[in-house]
């Protein structure tokens, strides 16, 4: 496994510093969640990592510099992520769109049409993501939840060593979430993962570390309850209010 190593990241638009000389660590097989505010720098962290936006500084995964790359070369360093919608190929089944993705230089009818067999790799994925009944199922009349895990199956196939997840969890019921977050803890055991979320109670129950980002610093690190207790996030979101209930309380409003 591979660790990502972020440091004196910076990205500016037009002038607007959006990320801020960030160093941050993410250990290999770690679960780390970023959390913070609407513009705290979070997606575009991510967009820097993979090569969407451009940045200033150094950002390592696997020893290998990203910053400067292109996105298909960023991907094909085994680094992964998904949006906050789902992007699946809607008309076709489970089965098919995982067979897309993992590719393995077959033509396109080859990859669409029905085979005897699975692959081993698909039929890993299927099984981790919980889908194997649902393999013939057209991917547009999954659950909502469902969809968000094949997407992730889809990145599974492709070996990806990083996963970096935009809100997996929006607009999911409470059963979705939970299956979710053992997904994502199951995966982080061969795997490095990281959460942009803002559902605190999914944090709280699954993150294994917790960065909290503010103006496009970080502001806390640590784990959850480390953060919880941090005065400085309780300065930051609550305007200094007394401890107690305010350590578990600033983070529900981050």
């Amino acid at each position: 496994m591979s660790g990502l190593d972020v440091r004196g990241l910076t990205v500016a638009f037009d002038g607007f510093t959006a990320v801020d000389g960030v160093d941050l660590r993410v250990d290999s097989g770690d679960l780390r969640f970023l959390i913070g505010p609407n513009g705290a720098g979070k997606t575009t962290l991510v967009d820097a990592v993979t090569g969407l936006v451009r940045g200033r500084g150094s950002v390592r995964f696997g020893g290998t510099e990203l910053l400067g790359r292109s996105v298909h070369r960023i991907a094909r360093s085994g680094i992964g992520r998904t949006f906050q919608t789902a992007t699946v190929f809607e008309e076709l089944t489970v089965l098919q769109n995982l067979d897309i993705a993992a590719g393995a230089g077959r033509g396109a009818w080859t990859m669409l049409r029905r085979r005897r067999g699975v692959p081993g790799s698909v039929a890993r994925a299927l099984e981790t993501i919980g889908l194997s009944d649902a393999a013939d199922t057209p991917a547009g009349t999954l659950a909502h939840g469902q969809k968000q895990w094949l997407e992730i199956g889809m990145l599974l196939v492709q070996d990806v060593r990083l996963l970096l997840l935009d809100e997996p969890v929006a607009g999911m019921s409470h059963e979705e979430r939970q299956a979710t977050g053992e997904l994502l803890r199951g995966i982080s055991r061969e795997r490095t993962v990281v959460v942009i979320e803002h559902d605190m109670d999914f944090m709280r129950s699954f993150a294994r570390s917790v960065t909290v980002l503010h103006a496009g610093r970080v502001l806390s690190e640590g784990t959850v309850a480390e953060v919880q207790a941090d005065p400085r996030v309780q300065e930051v979101y609550l305007g200094g209010a007394p401890a107690g209930a305010a350590a578990d309380a600033a983070v529900q409003e981050v």
